[in-house]
């Protein structure tokens, strides 16, 4: 694997079975993300985006292929070491949040690094900081109740980015928010990325979104092609 290379995956497919129907979510898919990367992978609902951010991210097992995050084949890891390399080297930002409802903006954010082992006091600093970078400075303290949909999901790029991963996988980030809270999540992964480096793969099925990306695939029918 290349110095530069954060994640690869080679041959990557995904088969399902239901009773005896086989379904190929994935067909063979090869994809390339290095260091400072800003990627979009497109594609209708049904398309496997989703069954191919949960291989690359260690939450889901491959039929067959190699995926390769920094020095490391996840796919033939243990779940001990999968779970470690979830937990440090890839950060996960969903559709709807995931947010714990009873916990602060704050909480939530120091809870990766507490599953991490980072002391107290590192733990409160550093979401601190990555809540002032999102914008959320005055509401460090707000449970998720008291939080628009867009500060949500602010907060869950916040603790995406806790444990400093190598990379932000991010399922449809904006698929449950209007036009304006669109925008203001896609310039703050623009600042993020052009700013600190920060490396960024996300899906989604809405076009308008592949223009804050660097690069951008299409994926239909489980198979991955570059964007037109």
């Amino acid at each position: 694997m290349a110095e530069n290379q954060i994640l690869s995956a080679i041959n990557l497919s995904k088969t399902y079975h239901r009773g005896k129907v086989s379904i190929l979510a994935l067909r063979k898919v090869n994809l390339v993300v290095e260091k400072g990367d800003f990627i979009a992978i497109q594609g209708p609902s049904g398309s496997g985006k989703t069954t191919l951010l949960n291989l690359l991210g260690g939450l889901d097992t491959p039929t067959s292929g190699e995926i390769w995050i920094e020095k490391a084949n996840i796919a033939s890891m243990s779940e001990r070491r999968l779970s470690d390399v979830r937990c440090r080297r890839v950060g996960f930002v969903f559709q709807f949040y995931n947010l714990i409802p009873k916990m602060s903006a704050l909480d939530n954010v120091e809870l990766p690094m507490i599953f991490a082992k980072v002391p107290k006091k590192q733990r409160k600093s550093t979401a601190e900081r990555l809540l002032r970078a999102a914008g959320l400075e005055h509401r460090i303290h707000h449970s998720p109740s008291e939080l628009s949909a867009g500060e949500q999901q602010r907060v869950a790029i916040a603790r995406a980015l806790a444990n400093d991963p190598a990379i932000l996988l991010m399922d449809e980030p904006t698929g449950n928010l209007d036009e304006d809270n669109t925008r203001h999540i896609m310039e703050l992964a623009v600042q993020l990325n052009k700013g600190q480096n920060t490396t960024f793969l996300l899906t989604t099925h809405n076009l308008s979104i592949t223009k804050y990306a660097d690069k951008a695939y299409f994926l239909r029918d489980g198979e991955l092609a570059d964007s037109d």
